[in-house]
């Protein structure tokens, strides 16, 4: 019945192979198109320096040659974003004059693992030997250029590090702010107050036009900066099994259960043949009529079809079960009969010393000291079970410590032979002590899973080639008759669906829910692709998408229907907000209430620093409005950030004067010391760059 398990692991294979197949069109089509034959010799430019195609290519090959699995798109992406900060930066680098030593860029280089800890360059007491350093690319001139982009590299490392440590240097946090943030702290204020919630007016009641966040995005265009975008609509097609398919197999596969008659003609007689339930050899049987070759492993229940699972674990031996449906496979099993303790769960303390290669020890000690450590531990286990949770997330070396040791279920030989020796051949509940190639375990069995073999025959339920041509027809039906009649009323008159929207920029992989379509997305950014082009493609495991342009976005700024999500609300409750306003009128507060029908709510002790009205939420403008009113004045209308509200101060209380504040002064400079990671993104956005990427088609 491991053949269940297959199935889940032939699915992910033929995924892969799938996938693999449309990266190789994709390359293929990389070089078919011009890509790289282009005319233009830039890929883009950052401040008017150009970055030369040819460099580009090559180091995006070589990125895809890195075994990362990482596709040619995404490894254009990587390698641009390091282009521009590479440019950004060694700009700021030069205009400050920064250079850096031979001794700066060692340590740099030192520093890597594969050059600091290589056993080539270390001398007899493991130390980086420069002299050994040197000598071997003096000796391998053909590793000269691997050299120098090495020290490339470290020198540009360098000079950042340097960098770093000028613009920490150069943040400065006053007297002044340390006070301010002590006051925010200490100083408390008290007050009354009326609410009218945004949630009090129905959304039903405020409409937002696409025209009204149009505005609000131009008037807040840096907020809403975005690359060149197309709105793409699309029809899904799936190719998938009609019911009669579905049927057939059914039938297919019901009929294995039981014997046929079939005519031999070499003996011009009938043959009668085994079925499923009758067969002596059961593997060959499997084997000849099925989509997944038998199994012979035991599975546990837990494993085993969910729907399925009590059906299948308790059938006796030689019983047959099904047709049932597992994923897309109509199967049925025989059951091969039982195993005992086929997978077992443990905890484990490790405990292991120096030479064992184990990342997270947390303190260093002998192959002696750790067995005198591990039999203490033993002892206290021994003498006390359920001190073992603590003990091992205290004192295990491995990661299972964060969850008390445990381990979760395994099978046999998925462990070190000590480890999985002492697990399966003791009962659950026994503790013990094993030494393997990581250190010393305290081990204990916590549960063990009962197994069943089952011959399973599966068969793939999958569209007909029959199918299959309907679906096609279909699908060219709808592309010829929408590219040039109203796409929406062809759709709705074939009785289609229009899915959702979907909003892509040039160098984006991924289409919607349908995951990485490279192929729509480069489509959609040619030349010829208007507003109304219309193009149908074929999608592996998927089936016929049919995209239409429908916008085509080069302002620089996110579309309505990106931005609408974050927007709509946003206006939404301005306009709430003038409504609330409208009926907030009256000489006192309870006037007020009456009139929105609240009631007058009270707040003790707020501070700036967490500005928290109970039940509500943070609403910094009212507690600073609070803050500034004399003792039973009452404020105006506050809009904050869940409704509307008025304010009468009741008490200010002033924390008293310090004599110094360098607390809060070092505590604020530790907050800010994280703006150094600011500044490449504002070099980003005050740099004039040009991404030509789209017109090599990557």
């Amino acid at each position: 019945m491991a053949v269940l398990s297959k199935i889940r692991q032939r699915s992910a294979l033929m995924i892969a192979v799938i996938a693999l197949g449309l990266f190789a069109f994709i390359i293929g089509d990389l070089f078919k198109s011009g890509s790289f034959d282009s005319t233009s010799k830039d890929v883009g430019s950052i401040n008017g320096n150009g970055i030369s195609f040819e460099d580009f290519r090559l180091k995006v090959s070589n990125v895809e040659k890195s075994g990362e699995g990482i596709s040619s798109t995404a490894a254009a992406n990587r390698v641009w974003d390091q282009e521009v900060s590479v440019a950004l930066l060694t700009a700021e680098f030069d205009k400050l004059g920064l250079r850096v030593g031979e001794k700066h860029i060692l340590d740099v280089l030192k520093a890597d693992q594969s050059i600091g800890q290589n056993p080539m360059f270390l001398n007899g007491a493991g130390v980086f030997d420069l002299n050994k350093f040197k000598d071997y690319f003096k000796a391998n001139p053909a590793q000269a250029q691997f050299l120098k982009d090495r020290e490339k590299d470290a020198e540009l490392n360098a000079k950042f590090q340097i960098y770093n440590t000028m613009i920490k240097a150069a943040v400065y946090t006053t007297k002044s702010e340390g006070k301010l943030q002590y006051e925010m702290e200490s100083n408390k204020v008290s007050f009354a107050y009326v609410s009218g919630l945004y949630s009090t007016v129905k959304d039903s009641d405020v409409k937002i036009s696409d025209s009204e966040i149009a505005d609000y995005i131009k008037k807040n265009d840096k907020k809403f900066k975005a690359d060149e975008s197309r709105e793409i609509e699309y029809v899904l097609i799936e190719d998938k099994p009609s019911t009669e398919d579905v049927a057939e197999v059914k039938a297919k596969i019901t009929a294995l259960l039981s014997g046929s008659v079939v005519y031999n003609q070499s003996t011009n007689k009938n043959d009668t043949l085994s079925g499923f339930k009758s067969a002596k050899n059961v593997a060959e049987f499997v084997n000849s009529n099925s989509d997944v070759a038998y199994d012979s492993t035991y599975i546990a229940k837990k494993d085993l079809p969910a729907v399925d699972a009590d059906k299948l674990f308790n059938l006796a031996p030689g019983e047959v079960y099904g047709p049932y449906m597992f994923g897309k496979y109509y199967c049925i099993s025989k059951s091969l009969g039982k195993k005992n303790g086929v997978n077992a769960k443990a905890s484990h303390i490790l405990i292991s010393y120096e030479g064992t290669q184990v990342p997270n020890q947390k303190s260093k000690r002998t192959k002696e000291e750790a067995k005198e450590k591990a039999e203490e531990i033993l002892a206290q286990v021994t003498a006390n079970p359920d001190s073992f949770l603590m003990l091992a997330y205290s004192t295990s070396d491995d990661s299972s410590a964060q969850q008390g040791g445990d381990l979760g279920y395994f099978g046999q030989g998925q462990m070190v032979k000590p480890f999985n020796d002492f697990v399966f051949n003791n009962g659950i509940g026994k503790v013990g002590l094993v030494e393997t190639p990581f250190g010393f375990h305290i081990i204990k069995i916590t549960d063990k899973q009962d197994g069943i073999r089952l011959a399973t025959v599966a068969q793939k339920v999958e569209a007909s080639e029959a199918t299959s041509d309907k679906i096609f027809t279909q699908a060219t039906k709808f592309e010829m008759e929408s590219a040039d009649k109203d796409f929406a009323k062809v759709a709705k008159d074939m009785g289609l669906k229009i899915e959702t929207p979907v909003t892509i920029s040039a160098m984006q992989e991924n289409f919607g829910p349908l995951g990485n379509q490279r192929t729509i997305v480069r489509w959609a950014f040619e030349d010829d692709s208007k507003v109304g082009t219309v193009k149908r493609f074929e999608v592996a495991n998927i089936g016929h998408v049919i995209a239409r342009v429908k916008a085509i976005d080069d302002s620089g700024l996110v579309s309505v229907t990106q931005a609408r999500p974050y927007v709509e609300s946003i206006l939404k409750n301005k306009k709430k907000a003038e409504i609330i306003k409208g009926k907030m009128s009256g000489s006192s507060l309870e006037a007020i209430a009456k009139q929105v029908g609240s009631t007058v709510q009270q707040a003790t002790d707020v501070t700036l620093s967490n500005p928290l009205l109970a039940g509500v939420g943070q609403e910094a403008k009212v507690v600073g409005t609070a803050f500034t009113l004399a003792a039973n004045k009452m404020s105006g209308t506050i809009e904050g950030n869940m409704g509307v509200y008025v304010v009468k101060n009741t008490n200010t209380v002033k924390a008293a004067a310090l004599k110094d504040y360098s607390p809060y002064v070092a505590a604020l400079k530790g907050q800010s010391a994280v703006n150094v990671n600011r500044v490449l993104p504002a070099l980003k956005e005050n740099a004039d760059i040009k991404d030509n990427r789209k017109q090599f088609n990557y």
